[in-house]
């Protein structure tokens, strides 16, 4: 009998202690309706070709840009990172999809050659977006270096 009672206890009371104890590691989901924002807006998506101006003093030995999706835009996944070279050469045009022309746009960034391995990127650059139709033009030497990702905590 003390047998049963004790696998009784176990299979009832054991849940819901442990139930109530912290997760070690909370679960982050990140949900974006970016992915929907013809349906939300009710305006149609149109696909943005971007170029770049280059800037020797912000370039370097190379550039490797990131685009970061916000509103209007979000990003294509063929043209979402590109490479500025020193001589304003790029290995990729930008490629986004946006509900309407954007007037700036945002990159997380880092200088690099363009073969340099995979790494993570310095800190976000906010750039004002001149535009001809569909085709962007972001002069590099217009952007505003933000502050870096360990100034964020």
């Amino acid at each position: 009998m003390k047998k049963i009672i004790s696998v009784l206890f176990a299979l009832f009371m054991l849940p819901a202690i442990a139930a109530d104890a912290p997760a070690p590691n909370p679960r982050i989901s990140i949900f974006s309706t970016s992915t929907d924002w013809q349906a939300v807006t009710g305006l149609t998506l149109n696909e943005y070709s971007g170029k770049f101006i280059s800037d020797k003093k912000l370039v370097g030995r190379g550039l490797v840009l990131y685009y970061l999706d916000g509103f209007p835009c979000y990003g294509l996944g063929f043209g979402v990172r590109v490479w500025v070279g020193p001589d304003g050469k790029t290995d990729n045009d930008l490629a986004i999809a946006c509900v309407a022309a954007p007037t700036e746009i945002k990159f997380a960034y880092r200088n690099a050659t363009r073969d340099a391995d995979q790494a993570t990127t310095t800190g976000i650059l906010t750039c004002p977006v001149s535009d001809r139709g569909r085709d962007l033009t972001i002069d590099l030497s217009d952007c505003i270096v933000g502050p870096d990702w360990d100034e964020y905590k």
